[in-house]
């Protein structure tokens, strides 16, 4: 794979088999996302951290579906090789699945995820 081709999930796949170490960093904004593409990483994760490292909050529990798009978007402005993963913040899918797939559908269609992470 060359620096020039967009990481798709398929690549993970093939990365596992090579038993090929993949490099992950967390981004929030478009500078840091460019920054961390034009180094050569595989994925991007915006991940839910960003209200404790961004939004100043003392943990990740106030992060909202909102602030998850609006900084996944950002960051997949930034970004035109590595796979951009981000979180789905708390809440937004224990309840129903139908709701998870809803809230994890905004972040691939309103914020521009390739993928979704949620943890449970």
């Amino acid at each position: 794979m060359t620096q020039d081709e967009k990481i798709r999930v398929t690549a993970f796949l093939k990365f596992k088999q090579e038993a090929r170490k993949i490099a992950v960093v967390t981004a929030y904004d478009m500078v840091s996302a460019r920054l961390a593409d034009e180094a050569g990483v595989d994925c991007i994760l915006v991940g839910d951290s960003l209200g404790n490292a961004v939004l100043g909050h003392s943990s990740t529990i106030p992060v909202r579906l909102e602030d998850m798009i609006h900084h996944t978007a950002a960051v997949c402005r930034g970004v035109q090789h590595a796979h951009v993963v981000a979180d789905l913040p708390f809440m937004t899918y224990k309840i129903t699945p139908e709701e998870a797939l809803r809230n994890a559908a905004r972040l691939v269609q309103e914020g521009g995820a390739e993928s979704v992470k949620l943890e449970g």
